[in-house]
């Protein structure tokens, strides 16, 4: 039974952060919609796909030192409550502020905390 549970906190983390970077490179794809020709469509891309590089770099280093995943998903969880507030300060408060939040900010702080806990028992 210990076996098959350190086995659960070592996988989800690392299915849940792909899954994560899958959906924030998904999202990316809506700039197809707008009408910026080949190479704005490329920029735009490479832009909206920043923070999923930036998450697969930590991935790949927190596959072997679950410090860093804990560490960086709780960082990016931290980044994008941090700039929701300042559109919300900006532009005013939308409900769906909330949704993206728990969203995107939830599961990264979820995913970190489990990189966190699989860092705490490999480390006993």
């Amino acid at each position: 039974m210990v076996k098959k549970v350190n086995r659960f906190i070592y996988w989800i983390p690392r299915i849940l952060s792909i899954i994560l970077i899958l959906f924030l490179a998904l999202m990316s794809l809506d700039i197809f919609e707008e009408n910026y020709g080949f190479w704005g469509t490329i920029l735009g891309l490479f832009m909206h796909n920043i923070p999923a590089m930036i998450l697969l770099i930590v991935l790949i280093i927190s596959w072997k030192r679950e410090i860093v995943g804990g560490i960086g998903f709780i960082l990016a969880g931290m980044v994008y409550t941090a700039t929701l507030l300042t559109a919300s300060i900006k532009n005013g408060f939308e409900w769906y502020y909330l949704l993206w939040a728990i969203q995107i900010s939830g599961i990264a702080f979820f995913i970190g905390i489990l990189f966190l806990i699989n860092w705490f028992k490999k480390k006993k």
